[in-house]
């Protein structure tokens, strides 16, 4: 019953008295889903977050809970909430900075726009996991204090912090600073140590290959790793690592925008084929480099290479003949000029027809012509392009059969009667069965069809086209998930919405809390 009464929470048709029973009898899992319920009201919400504390946390981020309604002390995940809003008050962060419990301190760590004297008691916590938490958020200046700390963690995360000013980092990653005193490894094993990459200790939670000999040399790669990968850090202080022995920092490195030519030339050599892949995806790298690309003997390289907004055309087209590129609308093609779209609507490579095929605001003539192209992977590509008409859909399935039942099922404008139609043919596709479950056309006998496939079923319980004595029978269903969507489902019939809540007297609204003492 209870994945019944949390279906019946997301019910965009619940009306308020059911919101208030159902608030009065949620659980966390109900509260997940009436916490977005697009009219709950303040008072609601208020309610909500008295039953369920929980709760308060996405209440207080959707803005249906203020200051006045929060007490910090018996809920303190809403009260951190609406402070990561800047919805809070100075006298709340004071607060927590004293709060015994660490994860509080953590998160007020991260919370933007805290008053000065609560940074300073952060940056001073005797937990390295807060000052570390707030070194990663912080403003300017405390990322500058917090560079020199003597525990690396906290170097790390001022290195990945974006307001960190360049200096500063290119200090860290230079390792210009005084060294570090001690890391998470040496704070909890004896150097030397490495970390078991596969540790069987259930309590251990050090990253794999952790280690410190003294230096603490795994976490000062993590400083260099987050500082290459800050569009802070000056240029001229990562160009250096072009020919590091790390694989990871030149990984890092070639992702970068903004370094000379010369640095994407040499990477473009690597010999790790995940290095020239990310370098490939770089949108700064420059026609003649992409050009070098193209012809990389790793298939993710070049698979990469043909998602850049900026490859040049002909080097897509040169691509699409021997890449796996998939169905996917690449963004150079979402770009292509009128023209360029015309020149690969009429290539005779049909993995170039396919890739346009994937726009779907293709001239009239254009679209027309691809829906009727002999090659079925574009036909698949354009079969769900709006504007194609019944006659053509119908074509389509006719010319391809069962390899087109999906995605003719997706276009917008097919017509109940052609998705009646999908649901007859032989041999079906299950694929089809889901979409025409969740079409805006589907009518009944379309969606009683969906209900005998297994993974359909889901989905054709919650399409409000079902008669309502059906959604009332899925409401039993032996499948939870059926049950879930039916009880979802706004034909679900108001009295029987009603039998499905406990009766009960629903508490009243929760004191107003402006004048709490904290």
């Amino acid at each position: 019953m209870d994945h019944v009464l949390c279906g019946l929470a997301a019910n965009p048709a619940l009306p308020a008295e059911l919101v208030d029973r159902l608030i009065a009898v949620a659980d966390a899992d109900i509260a997940e889903s009436l916490a977005v319920q697009k009219d709950l009201s303040r008072a609601q919400a208020v309610a909500l977050a008295a039953r369920v504390p929980e709760s308060g946390v996405r209440l207080a981020y959707e803005g249906l809970l203020t200051v006045a309604d929060v007490d910090p002390v018996t809920q303190p995940h809403a009260a951190l909430a609406l402070l990561d809003e800047r919805a809070g008050t100075p006298e709340w962060a004071r607060h927590f900075a004293a709060d015994p419990v660490l994860k509080h301190r953590e998160k007020l760590a991260s919370c933007p726009g805290l008053p000065e004297d609560v940074r300073e008691i952060l940056a001073a916590d005797p937990d390295v996991r807060v000052v570390t938490e707030l070194a990663l958020w912080t403003t300017p200046d405390m990322a500058t204090r917090l560079a020199g700390h003597p525990h690396a963690e906290v170097r790390r995360a001022v290195a990945a912090n974006e307001t960190t000013p360049p200096d500063v980092l290119a200090a860290l990653i230079g390792e210009e600073l005084p060294p570090a005193h001690r890391c998470l490894v040496c704070d909890r094993e004896v150097p030397p140590f490495v970390h078991e990459p596969q540790c069987p200790r259930s309590d251990c939670d050090l990253p794999p290959g952790a280690s410190c000999d003294g230096s603490h040399e795994s976490t000062r790669h993590e400083i260099q790793k987050a500082a290459l990968r800050n569009p802070g850090t000056p240029t001229e202080a990562v160009v250096g690592f072009v020919d590091h022995p790390s694989t990871l920092l030149r990984w890092t490195l070639a992702a970068r925008p903004g370094l000379p030519a010369e640095v994407y030339r040499r990477l473009a050599a690597d010999p790790v084929p995940g290095v020239r892949a990310d370098l490939a995806g770089n949108p700064v790298i420059g026609a003649a480099l992409m050009r070098t690309l193209a012809d990389d003997r790793d298939h993710g390289v070049r698979r990469r290479l043909a998602g850049n907004p900026y490859v040049p055309l002909d080097v897509l087209v040169h691509l699409a003949g021997d890449t796996r590129i998939g169905a996917t609308l690449l963004p150079r093609i979402a770009a292509a000029s009128p023209g360029e779209v015309r020149q690969m609507a009429q290539s005779p490579n049909p993995a170039v027809r396919m890739l346009v095929g994937q726009r779907r605001d293709l001239p009239p003539e254009i679209r027309d012509a691809l829906a009727g192209d002999v090659d079925t992977k574009v036909a698949q590509s354009v079969a769900p392009h709006p504007g194609l008409t019944e006659v053509e859909l119908r074509a389509m399935v006719d010319r391809h059969g069962v390899r087109v039942l999906a995605e003719v099922a997706t276009n917008p404008d097919a017509s109940p009667a052609l998705l009646e139609y999908l649901t007859r043919h032989e041999p079906p596709a299950q694929k089809a069965f889901r979409e025409i479950a969740r079409h805006r056309n589907a009518t009944v006998r379309a969606l009683l069809a969906c209900l005998a496939d297994r993974r359909a079923r889901p989905v054709a319980a919650g399409h409000q086209a079902l008669p309502p004595s059906v959604v009332v029978d899925l409401l039993a269903d032996t499948d939870s998930q059926v049950g879930e969507a039916a009880a979802a489902n706004p034909a679900l019939p108001l009295a029987v919405m009603s039998a499905l809540v406990p009766s009960c007297e629903c508490p009243a609204r929760p004191a107003d809390r402006s004048t709490s003492p904290v």
